[in-house]
């Protein structure tokens, strides 16, 4: 039998302030292309069709 998956804590005080920052930082930013072609390659390499 599974192990049953606990529940997604709730982020509170300092730490959700902290997220919600980190958030806005990276809201912005983009994969570049060479990553974006490295993790599409990766994950080709691991697709089961």
């Amino acid at each position: 039998m599974a192990t049953p998956i606990k529940e997604t804590p709730v982020l509170t005080g300092k730490d959700a302030r902290n997220f919600d920052a980190w958030m806005k930082q990276n809201q912005d930013k983009k994969v570049s292309p060479d990553s974006y072609q490295r993790i599409k390659a990766a994950a080709k390499k691991f697709k089961v069709v």
